[in-house]
């Protein structure tokens, strides 16, 4: 998530991949979940499909091709290091996705093909930024032979190979339209207050609760539209906090899973709040808290390097 940002962020993207990373370990909490379901429905509409759209938007192909992979190469290694954890994880713990036996060949499928749990996001970046890559900078097309090309290779590759789903290829591509057009982000998604109605009537239909539809595209929009009217409104240290969550949301989501496991642990403590709101709030903040510390501990210790391809993984206010 920070590896596809341009040298020059934007706070805006920084808060709402802010807000949208909040909710995605809200509703990464069992306990959340099933305590509010519906809700859960809403947020899932909305939190993934903006992060690939915004991923799209911000995806930087303008590298030669050796420094391209490069960075590829620098997802790819925390991926393939989550993702064989989790599928490993999954075939001992009973979880949704369980597994009932595990192999080398199946680690491997599900690392290179069908990826299990939160980290098949990476999978997708880098399966659509390689296409992405190869049809801009390989091809030498002008624009609109480009993007037809591409979302025909997006087509094929979710419904003949089946390792991409269509809707995660769809938002990835409509954020390139919106970079390839020469539109600012902020031109094509507004500011507006007005846009908290439609999303709370639509949200009222079940029916509309699903990123796949049309409905669920512009609930997306809608969603970005009101986060960003908020952000006006957001000042002095929350406001820092914000933009700092936004800028590593990277970290937080590929160590968040351990946390969110590990939150179970204060239910016991927390029985008498039947809401559920104690609980949801310790564990942002033990997550966040856990994500940073196992961050910082690998930069402070110089492993970030292999990790990550950096020195320092985590970004400061002035990123470079």
């Amino acid at each position: 998530m920070n590896n596809i940002s341009h040298s020059h962020r934007i706070e805006e993207i920084d808060f709402l991949k802010c807000v949208f990373i909040l909710l995605m370990i809200a509703f990464h909490l069992s306990y959340i979940e099933h305590l509010y379901p519906y809700a859960k429905n809403i947020v899932f509409t909305f939190h993934m499909p903006a992060f690939l759209f915004i991923s799209g938007y911000l995806f930087n192909i303008n590298k030669k091709w050796n420094v391209f992979l490069r960075s590829i190469k620098w997802i790819f290694i925390p991926y393939a290091i989550m993702e064989g954890g989790y599928v490993i994880m999954a075939s001992f713990l009973p979880i949704q996705d369980h597994i009932d036996h595990i192999s080398f060949l199946i680690v491997l499928s599900k690392v290179l093909l069908h990826p299990l749990g939160p980290p098949w996001y990476l999978h997708t970046l880098m399966l659509c930024g390689l296409l992405y890559y190869g049809v801009f900078q390989v091809l030498h097309l002008k624009k609109l032979s480009s993007l037809i090309i591409f979302g025909l290779c997006l087509y094929f590759c979710s419904y003949y190979l089946h390792i991409v789903s269509f809707y995660s290829a769809c938002y990835f591509f409509a954020g390139v339209v919106v970079r390839q057009s020469g539109l600012t982000f902020l031109q094509v998604v507004r500011p507006s207050a007005l846009s908290i109605l439609p999303v709370i009537l639509m949200a009222a239909y079940p029916q509309n609760l699903s990123r796949s539809t049309i409905a669920g595209a512009i609930m997306v929009y809608l969603v970005m539209s009101i986060c960003l009217f908020c952000f006006k409104y957001i000042k002095g240290k929350m406001r820092e906090g914000a933009l700092f969550i936004g800028r590593n949301t990277l970290i937080i989501f590929l160590f968040s899973p351990i946390f969110t496991l590990l939150a179970k642990q204060f239910l016991p403590f927390l029985a008498f709040d039947h809401s559920g709101m104690l609980f949801l709030f310790l564990s942002l903040a033990f997550t966040l808290a856990g994500c940073f510390l196992i961050a910082y501990g690998m930069d402070w210790l110089n492993i970030s390097r292999f990790f990550f391809g950096k020195a320092r993984v985590v970004l400061g206010k002035n990123p470079e």
